[in-house]
């Protein structure tokens, strides 16, 4: 549950939250800012607060990165690039020379990195690999990878013959690699789109035993719908607060508060939030528990981008038409919510894995 949280991490999510009203907010809104510009100022605020590398270390608890990832979105600013560190992800714990070529220049800031899941439909396999004495030589597609026409290397999920699922690094500038697209989604973040025609990486670049790297994959994937999840939460509740404030004004007529109809959808939405908000932390704390949490985690990806989706939507319905001109605050929550109904899964996808993790494998809690 969201309440009960120790004096200690009472006292951080005070100092985020006015960092986030003093510093962040006027950051965001200054629109002398270029992005570039924004970005290396919230990075650098990050770094001063001791937030930044919050994500870059394995003994972070998940409650802290969910009540500070919650703060910050509950201020509207929970999204801003810069506030968090890559964090090690695919290459937590990789030996020489990985962790000298790629992990520490990638935790420095030095190297960008992007991860390279997903085929794109009309693939004719999984991107695959084949072993040539101290190399592999990979072939096959990757689509949707974020981050990736500015990544210096990818993590590729990629079936070495033999070997099985492994995942593996691969500078973006070795030869037989190819950036074929570049795109913007609906939420602005950009993708990028990857063929690999026989591309030689050294064998030592993949990471992991032999076979794991779809196990290593959903690790990475089920913290980050942990993360989506999170954002989501403090998101429903800065639309909600700014929903308030807006049924409140008083205009001609009188406050469009004192209607009994817009009391009830206002009320959902208090109720919806107070649902998510507990299962997000539910979740957060059988993580911290080292609890098997795979469909916990999905659960709570599901309900908490449905919900903030309906959040905003009732919203702009309460609000008004003003809502849905260029440059609202609801309509730019709107399109950055919608995107994270796909992010990291699908919602149907997700509700078939979690009926899937319990009734073919018996996992999963209610």
């Amino acid at each position: 549950m969201p309440d009960f949280l120790s004096p200690a991490l009472q006292a951080h999510r005070q100092q985020v939250a006015e960092l986030a009203a003093t510093i962040l907010v006027p950051l965001r809104d200054d629109p002398l800012l270029t992005p570039e510009s924004r970005t290396a100022q919230v990075c650098a605020v990050s770094k001063a607060a001791g937030l930044y590398a919050l994500t870059q270390t394995e003994t972070t608890p998940e409650l802290t990165l969910l009540v500070l990832r919650e703060t910050l979105a509950q201020h509207g600013v929970g999204h801003l690039p810069g506030l968090f560190g890559a964090s090690a992800g695919m290459l937590q714990g990789v030996t020489e020379p990985l962790h000298s070529s790629h992990l520490l220049p990638l935790l420095a800031g030095d190297k960008h990195t992007a991860f390279a899941f997903t085929e794109p439909a009309d693939a004719p396999r999984p991107t695959w690999a084949s072993v040539d004495g101290e190399q592999l030589v990979v072939t096959g597609r990757k689509s949707y990878v974020t981050g990736g026409a500015d990544a210096h290397f990818l993590t590729v999920l990629v079936e070495i013959d033999g070997q099985g699922p492994t995942m593996v690094v691969i500078d973006t500038d070795t030869p037989g690699v190819t950036l074929t697209r570049r795109f913007t989604s609906l939420d602005g973040s950009h993708h990028a789109a990857f063929a690999f025609d026989e591309a030689r990486v050294p064998r030592h670049h993949a990471i992991g035993a032999p076979g794991d790297g779809r196990g290593r994959a959903l690790a990475k994937i089920s913290a980050l719908r942990r993360a989506i999840a999170a954002d989501c939460v403090g998101t429903m509740a800065w639309v909600i607060n700014l929903v308030a404030q807006e049924l409140q004004r008083e205009r001609r007529g009188g406050a469009r508060a004192a209607s009994e109809r817009v009391r009830l959808r206002y009320g959902e939405l208090r109720i919806q939030a107070y649902a998510v908000r507990a299962t997000v932390y539910r979740t957060a704390r059988l993580v911290d528990a080292r609890l098997d949490a795979v469909n916990e985690s999905i659960a709570a990806k599901v309900l908490a981008t449905e919900a903030a989706n309906q959040a905003v939507d009732t919203a702009i319905q309460l609000v008004g038409g003003e809502a849905l001109v260029d440059g609202h605050p609801l309509a730019a929550a709107l399109r950055r919510l919608r995107a994270l109904r796909l992010a990291e899964g699908e919602t149907d996808t997700l509700r078939i894995n979690v009926a899937r993790g319990h009734l073919d494998l018996g996992k999963g809690r209610l």
